[in-house]
């Protein structure tokens, strides 16, 4: 991309002061610290803001044709940042993604105008890419079925079959976030002998109860008496070599199963949690029920899956009605 002409007209200086002598990583630094230690904010939440601020600055850096510093972004037009936007979704970067990467960079300006007094207000001169939600994806019965009795047949040790059988079983039994269920250890899996049910910590560091049913707890008592570390602290998923279970490796586990079995592209770990809450909404479960044992803040977001059943309740009316 061509180099922006080098003349421009300089925004007002800061109130509080000279701008100071900051590279723009450093500040990103300083500002993923902030927020990790006088914000508390969850790693996940840390790591997403500062993939997105690291590709925000990199662009910068190709665009203003030299590393930006604070008095360079001070001096950002609003042009800029929608180059900057237009670049994201050239690379397929989805709507819903690309504001959230806008998100972080307001999130970034604020901060740098509290602590620096560097006012930045070319973003918000620039909207919020809007985009309607994506209805979520769920796997029929059958096919759900399918992956929690089969997906441990492509792994030669009994103790990885184990695993995987029972980590699916209570991605679709309980409607757990893959971090959720890899987050727990031996202590949770034995407590489910005396109390069917698990304490799991979701999103926000907010913790909710869900039942577990008997056919998951056989699976995950399998795993434990095969595991072969079973003390109370230890990770209750294992990777080959003795560690939690990445969620890349357990991702690509049914990455590998689906593609042997045949089942649609979108048989994913997330997508069992999204079978769990339409086929529980099928079966008549209300939506505040659905919303609590998913975990989700908010009504709305389990609203979606009402919509999904629509969709599938159309769908079988196409195909069978005489006249569909």
């Amino acid at each position: 991309m061509a180099r922006r002409p080098a003349t421009r007209t300089a925004p007002p200086a800061s109130a509080s002061g000279p701008i100071p002598a900051m590279t723009g990583e450093a500040a990103r630094t300083a500002f993923l610290a902030w927020m990790e230690q006088e914000r508390h904010a969850a790693a996940n939440t840390v790591e997403a803001y500062g993939h997105a601020l690291a590709g925000f600055l990199g662009f910068l850096t190709h665009h203003l044709g030299g590393e930006p510093d604070l008095k360079a972004l001070t001096e950002l037009r609003a042009a800029d940042i929608r180059a900057w936007l237009a670049g994201l979704a050239n690379d397929k970067l989805v709507a819903s993604s690309r504001a959230q990467h806008l998100s972080a960079v307001r999130s970034f300006f604020r901060y740098l105008s509290r602590r620096h007094g560097t006012e930045i207000a070319a973003v918000k001169l620039v909207a919020t890419a809007r985009a309607r939600p994506a209805l979520p994806r769920a796997l029929t019965i059958d096919q759900a079925r399918d992956v929690t009795d089969h997906v441990g047949d492509q792994a030669e040790d009994p103790a990885l079959q184990a695993r995987d059988i029972a980590f699916f079983s209570l991605l679709y039994g309980s409607g757990l976030r893959i971090a959720e269920a890899l987050s727990l250890n031996i202590r949770d899996a034995t407590s489910l002998r005396t109390n069917p049910s698990l304490t799991v910590t979701g999103k926000g560091s907010k913790t909710r109860i869900v039942p577990v049913l008997p056919a998951v707890r056989e699976a995950i008592d399998a795993c434990v008496a095969l595991h072969p570390s079973p003390k109370p602290d230890s990770a209750l998923f294992l990777g080959a070599r003795g560690k939690r279970l990445d969620p890349a490796v357990a991702q690509k586990v049914l990455r590998t199963y689906r593609r042997l079995a045949g089942l649609p592209e979108h048989a994913t770990p997330h997508a069992l949690r999204h079978s769990f809450a339409t086929h529980l909404l099928a079966s008549g479960s209300d939506l505040r029920s659905i919303q609590d044992l998913l975990g989700h803040a908010s009504l709305s977001t389990t609203q979606r899956y009402t919509a999904v059943d629509d969709t599938a309740l159309l769908a079988v009316w196409r195909k069978t009605h005489p006249r569909g």
